[in-house]
């Protein structure tokens, strides 16, 4: 069954293709980006995409496309915060205003984003939220502590509004993608070899998108590794910072 479906952060990378592969399959689907060149390009393709150019910094903005979403759509089925905005230094040389954006757009641009969409799916008894987490928001990382942060908090807001409203029917989820080879991770000492390409993610979470489960993969084996962080949080942590530096080391030779 076709669905409505909003996804801010898919002019590029992840989003992109989750939005792609959701139209290709008969979805109409709305985008909130700051950027929407290639968005442009992908309308040529599909007359049931829509999108608008918003700073999800700015609820009003949030808020007015939302609102002409669900006018053009009648209804809003899915919405999903795919949106993120990462730095890559220590917390020693982060100033206290970096984290705030960070948080602005990350969490709290989540947030604008329910309390635009909640009065709609409220009033329908029936919706899905669900926002695009990360590996690191549970087990930690070096030098991303912004961005890791954020991701940590996006998962206790969604376990609480998921309890606040099952009486609504409204289920909230997170979504869990593997590094992938993105602009956002492009700084991250890592070879694009032991990154996931970006079409495979994204298709796969699209695919899984109507999923029950509170935690969506885009594949079995990342669904393995995404348990693996839950169940040793620090470990994994330390793991993959000790690995990530090791191959910075190797890089430098």
């Amino acid at each position: 069954m076709a669905n409505n479906i909003i996804i801010t952060g898919a002019n590029q990378g992840i989003g992109y293709y989750m939005a792609e592969k959701l139209l290709a399959e008969g979805n109409k689907v709305s985008v909130l980006d700051i950027e929407t060149d290639n968005l442009a390009t992908l309308k040529t393709k599909y007359d049931s995409l829509i999108f608008y150019q918003v700073d999800l910094r700015n609820y009003d903005e949030v808020k007015r496309a939302v609102d002409e979403t669900v006018a053009a759509f009648d209804t809003i089925d899915i919405a999903v915060h795919n949106a993120c905005k990462c730095t890559f230094e220590s917390e020693k040389e982060t100033d206290l205003d970096t984290y705030n954006d960070v948080f602005d757009v990350n969490y709290f641009g989540a947030l604008r984003l329910v309390k635009s969409v909640i009065p709609y799916m409220s009033a329908r008894q029936k919706g899905r939220v669900i926002f695009t987490s990360s590996g690191v928001g549970v087990t930690g990382f070096m030098n991303i502590s912004p961005y890791s942060s954020t991701k940590g908090a996006l998962e206790a807001l969604a376990k609480c509004l998921r309890i606040e409203y099952a009486k609504d029917n409204i289920t909230f989820h997170i979504m869990h993608p593997p590094l992938t080879r993105t602009e956002s991770a492009s700084p991250l000492p890592v070879p694009d070899e032991f990154k996931a390409l970006p079409d495979k993610v994204g298709y796969g979470l699209a695919k899984h998108i109507n999923s029950k489960r509170f935690i969506i993969c885009h594949s079995l084996n990342q669904k393995m590794q995404t348990f693996g962080c839950y169940l040793f949080p620090t470990k994994m942590g330390d793991l993959l910072s000790k690995l990530t530096a090791n191959l910075t080391e190797t890089n430098d030779l």
